[in-house]
């Protein structure tokens, strides 16, 4: 299927902490180690759109991968936290306690989880199976996250609930990062993905007005694995770890935070199919 790639190109000069391993170009290889002089103050990946249960596909296998994957990146580098970024079955929120159970209490590290439109969930799905609600913050001591809910239990996409946004944002207004963790992007950035994205212009007027909030991640639309902008503040994809359609491969995006509160993440093409930027001389 043909992917698209209608990134915007604006410079990422200037934007304070933030250094990027090339977000579309550069992935990690299977022999990837990091060796870090000093562990990062926090090491974390972003998944997203399993689509567990999705006729005519392999989802347990993509499952059972998602669960290898991770925990080979965990045992190589150390990851800190795992964020599921929505979607992770679909249509079937009766499946997410089995996916649960069978799947994601696997991970070898702390995880967490917000709802895609395709969970059809809301926050007292979210609570019966996870113990917390479809919006929620972490907080990791200099650095905190803010996750929202983006859709409604039919799968409708809305933007999120900009008083809890804005009273979190308030609360972590002393750290010194903040991340944003959204499953729908609240932004429609070309008149061809309207029926793609949402516009939330008072969500994306929220986010620009704290310094601190450092980038938002995405998921939801299985064929972006980069970043885009609104203004200096960048919004990255992960691609997809299942379903039917997307970029060829599958995936994960990992984020490393340093000792100088410096940023780098890169996307992952774990699937390695197809072997991306290969050179035989």
């Amino acid at each position: 299927m043909t992917t698209r790639r209608k990134f915007l190109g604006k410079s990422i000069a200037g934007i304070t902490g933030l250094s990027l391993l090339p977000a579309i170009n550069t992935f990690a290889n299977e022999n990837d180690n990091r060796n870090f002089n000093v562990k990062p103050k926090l090491r974390f990946a972003l998944i997203s759109d399993l689509h567990y249960g999705q006729p005519g596909t392999d989802f347990d296998l993509n499952a059972a991968n998602v669960v290898k994957w991770l925990t080979e990146d965990h045992n190589k580098n150390h990851l800190d936290l795992i964020v599921f970024n929505g979607d992770l079955v679909h249509n079937r929120p009766d499946l997410l306690t089995e996916l649960k159970s069978k799947y994601l209490d696997k991970f070898p590290v702390r995880y967490c989880t917000i709802p895609g439109n395709h969970d059809f969930a809301d926050a007292a799905i979210w609570k019966g199976v996870f113990g917390y609600e479809d919006k929620f913050t972490l907080d990791f001591g200099d650095i905190a996250f803010v996750l929202a809910n983006t859709a409604d239990t039919k799968g409708v996409y809305v933007c999120p609930d900009n008083a809890f946004i804005k009273a979190s944002l308030d609360k972590f207004a002393g750290k010194k990062i903040v991340f944003v963790i959204l499953h729908i992007a609240p932004v429609q950035w070309l008149k061809t993905e309207a029926n793609i994205f949402t516009n939330c212009p008072e969500t994306v007027s929220l986010l620009h007005a704290y310094p601190n909030v450092k980038a938002v991640f995405h998921g939801h639309d299985h064929s972006l694995d980069g970043v885009r902008y609104t203004d200096k503040l960048p919004h990255f994809f992960d691609s997809h770890t299942g379903g039917n359609w997307g970029t060829d491969y599958k995936g994960y995006r990992i984020v490393e935070v340093d000792e100088n509160y410096k940023i780098a993440t890169y996307q992952v093409n774990a699937s390695k199919n197809p072997v991306l930027n290969e050179t035989k001389l």
